[in-house]
């Protein structure tokens, strides 16, 4: 499957710095699409190096020596197995005139791969890649249960690609964390995990955690930055401002992907979700995200807002001087609230959007329109 708009992406990189960093889980499909664009090129001017290949790995003995004389484009995957090489590619981004431009592939973000972001500075373009989304697959049910991993998704049937998910977390605790530096059992970082998926779209309360895994509120901000920090899971801030109404201030988590959600949920198919108590929060964790993949959305963009026992908002959005809020509703056809009401008028609202499963849209008042998930996704250019 073709990643058009991902390639177009590490393109208009390249275009502003030397360097593009492609960051997201691994199996997110990182490395297919750095060789689709590597395959744009002539075969003369890539460089190609895999830092989970041990013959590779071998190469970067003296990756000065190594690294110096290449010219074109130079792709290094899993970069963060080798943490060293930042200071490195300093040196090397600031050649004149420059030989080759570098597209790094990393399954943490830059702060868990320590000196990129300080390294790097003014040279480098931070990219996630997410997951397959539903305006590349098209089809909402089966991205929904079985998550948007390609192996996952693509998988020959349900069962099928759970077994796939199950493989993937015992491999991401058992051997991606440790290769980070991370010296954590694995077992508590399971347990962890489970116990976040049950919190899942909820506010993070790290000392009522804290008091189940018999830890502190400190280590369980710990753990949150490890599963945050390699892109399983999502810690949405709230929004505040002075409106002297009680807001919440502490952060939602969500486990980023549906088809992960559902494993450590022991949901095995879509019947399963339908007679789940978790159905509504895993629909606004699963439309949340396709929302936040199409957009290209920072942190820095994205908020929620809640006043205690009041009112709340599930998605916040302020780009480009605009206000834009979405709520995510599991309903054939939702209605305005009271709720949408008070987040409307207290937060400004330019826009207000209620995202429901499937096809369609109905206005709800001037600046309030329901509209369906594949409807959405189907409309959209590069604002929200």
């Amino acid at each position: 499957m073709k990643r058009r708009l991902e390639l177009e992406r590490i393109h208009s990189g390249f275009l502003v710095h030397p360097c593009v960093a492609l960051l997201g889980p691994r199996q997110a499909g990182k490395t297919t699409l750095a060789r689709d664009f590597a395959s744009q090129k002539k075969p003369s001017e890539v460089h190609l190096f895999d830092l989970e290949d041990p013959t590779d790995l071998a190469k970067f003995l003296d990756p000065k020596l190594l690294l110096s004389p290449l010219k074109g484009l130079v792709v290094i995957d899993e970069i963060q197995r080798q943490p060293d090489l930042f200071p490195l590619l300093r040196v090397l981004l600031d050649r004149r005139p420059l030989p080759a431009k570098f597209l790094i592939l990393g399954s943490a973000s830059p702060d868990l791969i320590r000196q990129s972001s300080e390294s790097l500075a003014g040279r480098i373009e931070y990219l996630e890649l997410c997951p397959f989304h539903l305006d590349e697959t098209g089809n909402e049910t089966q991205l929904w249960i079985r998550g948007g991993f390609p192996p996952s998704f693509l998988s020959p049937t349900d069962a099928m690609s759970l077994q796939w998910r199950k493989s993937y977390v015992r491999n991401y605790l058992e051997r991606d964390i440790p290769q980070l530096g991370i010296r954590i059992p694995a077992e508590t970082l399971r347990r962890f995990w489970m116990m976040l998926s049950h919190n899942h779209g909820q506010i993070f309360n790290a000392s009522e955690l804290g008091r189940s895994l018999n830890s502190t509120g400190k280590t369980m901000q710990s753990y949150l930055d490890i599963l945050t920090g390699t892109f399983m899971v999502r810690r949405l801030a709230p929004w505040h401002q002075n409106t002297g109404k009680r807001e919440v201030k502490s952060p939602k988590i969500f486990i980023r992907d549906s088809g992960i959600f559902h494993f450590l949920q022991n949901i095995e198919s879509h019947a399963d979700l339908l007679g789940h108590p978790k159905l509504g929060a895993s629909w606004e964790g699963y439309a949340m995200e396709q929302v936040l993949s199409v957009l290209h959305l920072g942190p820095e963009e994205t908020f929620f807002w809640a006043v205690h026992s009041q009112a709340e908002l599930d998605l916040f959005v302020f780009r480009s001087g605009k206000r834009h809020g979405f709520e995510f509703k599991y309903s054939s056809m939702p209605k305005k609230t009271h709720s949408m009401n008070v987040a409307s008028k207290e937060l400004k609202l330019d826009k207000l959007t209620v995202i429901f499963p499937g096809e369609g849209t109905v206005p709800l008042d001037e600046t309030t329109e329901a509209i369906g998930l594949s409807t959405w996704c189907k409309s959209q250019g590069n604002d929200p």
